[in-house]
Formats: structure tokens, C-alpha cells, sequence
């Protein structure tokens, strides 16, 4: 498998990992370092991707991210039962353009779900998500999304893609591979009345936060036949997330957000997993461990899968 759009996981975060209990996740991933390259995939049944572009984000300023503090919590967190091999397989830069940078992530994401490799994609901003299901298109006939938001992210698919429009671009634009659609903890506050009114009229699905929070098991059936789940950080109430990331008193509890996370890993569907809209900053530790614990929660319930979905006689 070729990976040259990859850079490796910085010498920082390798360093420190060699302080790790022998027994940390640290300790048990396929790297990809400097000095190793990029380790082999044959065994591996899921893998790490970190993607630096947010220049789509419509309050961008100029700064990428940096993912050495996520990794260094995710690098101290100890494994389930898991059988399931990991690897982290560095970071995505950006482009000479965004269109370059759609271009990587989607060869990457379609050669690993080709080689039945799950990719847990991290960005960057939730517009990441349009080439994660254009990654779709020579592998699936139809694609069914979730996306954990505040909001639709519909948007005007006449106007440029941001992150709170690209869902209006997968619907628009050809090829037509969307099946459906359906938000989970929406908050009705952020979306135009004429947004809801057009999620009914395309039978999309809509859960608004209160009617998830009050039974969190409604998520199960929504993500049984989702292909590709997008979750935005913004979905997570502010008294849980660092200062740099508070957007909303309201949300989900990082409880909530693990339990979900946990879900779509158990789904059988289910063939990438991405977590948006991350906003670094020097002391964001509650939203960097929050992050990592929802990754180690997916790769939970992936390692819980049940094969129960072909009732055919054998």
C-alpha cells in the first residue's frame, strides 16, 4: 500500500512514548516514525489518520492543528480484550490546495477500506467528511451517513465548500451515492427553520439533542447501517471540552459522546470513523483525553462486532 501523501508521527510524541508502561496502546501500535517508515498493514484492522487541513473552516485565521497532544493521551491509554491490530499512520498535510488535500485523503481512505483496514480520520474541519464519502465512490453503490452535530451542515451548494456545507455538496453533485442521512444531537437553535423543513422533506433522519441525551440506546439502530460517521466536536457541551473548544453550554457529556463513539464501533456497517473540528491550544488536556477515550471506545466496539447481520442459511 502506497502512503506517500503521509508524514510520520513527529519524534516528540515517540519519545515520550518510550516512557509508556509496556502495556499502554503506545507500546502496541504499528507507528509510522522517521526512522521506521511506514510499518506494515497486513494484520492491521484499523488505523489512525490525521488530517491538518482547515482552510475550508469558515472561521479559519491561518493556524493548522497539531495532534502530538491527542496522541501522547491516546499513546497513555491501556487496551481492552482487544484483538484487533492499530496503526497510526501519521499525518495528512495540507495541500498546495484544499481540492490536493480532498484528493490524498480520499486515495488514502479508499486503498485502506479496499484492504479492510477501518480508518479512524481526526481532523481539521467536519468538510474533511465530503472526500471521506467520495471515498465511496468506487466502493459502494449507495453510502449512509451519521453525522453528530449541532447542526445539519447543509448549507448553500451553490457557494464554495465550508464545514457547515458540505452536506449540500454530497447531496447536489454527482455521483448521486447518498442513501440517507441522519443527524444525531441536533439543537434546534442552530439550524434554519428552512434546514429542518428540508431534512423531512428528503427523509433524512433528525435526533435532536434532548431526545438522544434521554435514551442514548436510540443511537443503535442509526448507526446499524451507517457506512461512515462524522462526529464534530461542537456536539460536545462546553463544561467538558478546554477553553480553545467550548462552543455550547449544551451538548452531549463526554459519557454520552464515548457511548456513541462505542456504537458506531459495534456496528458491522460501519467502515470509517472521524472526529472534527478539533481547535488546539497549549492547555487543552480535558479535550485532547476526551478525543482519545472516544477513539479507544470505537475501537472498543469494533472489537465487540458480532456477525449477525446475514440470516441466509448456510
Amino acid at each position: 500500500m502506497n502512503f506517500n501523501f503521509l508524514s510520520p508521527v513527529s519524534d516528540a510524541v515517540l519519545a515520550q512514548t518510550e516512557l509508556l508502561s509496556p502495556q499502554a496502546l503506545g507500546k502496541q501500535l504499528k507507528i509510522h516514525s522517521a526512522q521506521n517508515g511506514m510499518p506494515d498493514l497486513d494484520d492491521v484492522k484499523l488505523a489512525i489518520v490525521a488530517v491538518k487541513e482547515v482552510r475550508n473552516d469558515i472561521h479559519y485565521l491561518g493556524a493548522e492543528p497539531d495532534f502530538d497532544n491527542l496522541r501522547k493521551a491516546f499513546y497513555s491509554l491501556f487496551p481492552g480484550n482487544w484483538q484487533s491490530q492499530i496503526a497510526d499512520l501519521g499525518d495528512l498535510e495540507p495541500g498546495e490546495t484544499t481540492e490536493d488535500t480532498y484528493y490524498a485523503l480520499r486515495t488514502t481512505i479508499t486503498v485502506l477500506i479496499e484492504n479492510k483496514v477501518i480508518p479512524i480520520i481526526i481532523g481539521g474541519s467536519q468538510d474533511l467528511t465530503y472526500p471521506n464519502y467520495r471515498a465511496y465512490d468506487e466502493l459502494l453503490p449507495m453510502v449512509n451517513i451519521v453525522n453528530v452535530d449541532t447542526n445539519f451542515d447543509i448549507g448553500d451548494a451553490n457557494l464554495p465548500l465550508k464545514n457547515n456545507s458540505y452536506v449540500g455538496k454530497i447531496i447536489v453533485e454527482e455521483p448521486y451515492n447518498l442513501f440517507n442521512y441522519a443527524t444525531l444531537g441536533y439543537q434546534t437553535y442552530f439550524n434554519a427553520q428552512d434546514e429542518i423543513d428540508l431534512m423531512e422533506k428528503l427523509y433524512f433522519e433528525a435526533y435532536r439533542l434532548g431526545e438522544v441525551s434521554g435514551n442514548i440506546n436510540i443511537v443503535e439502530p442509526v448507526m446499524r447501517d451507517a457506512h461512515l460517521v462524522s462526529i464534530d466536536l461542537r456536539a460536545v457541551r462546553s463544561a467538558e471540552l478546554s477553553e480553545k473548544q467550548k462552543f455550547s453550554p449544551n451538548g452531549f457529556t463526554g459519557k454520552e459522546i464515548c457511548a456513541i463513539s462505542r456504537y458506531a464501533g459495534i456496528s458491522n456497517s460501519v467502515s470509517s470513523f472521524g472526529i472534527y473540528e478539533y481547535c488546539p491550544s497549549s492547555k487543552d488536556h480535558e479535550t485532547t483525553m476526551l478525543m482519545a477515550q472516544m477513539i479507544w471506545y470505537f475501537i472498543e466496539g469494533v472489537n465487540c462486532r458480532v456477525k449477525d447481520d446475514n440470516f441466509q442459511n448456510d
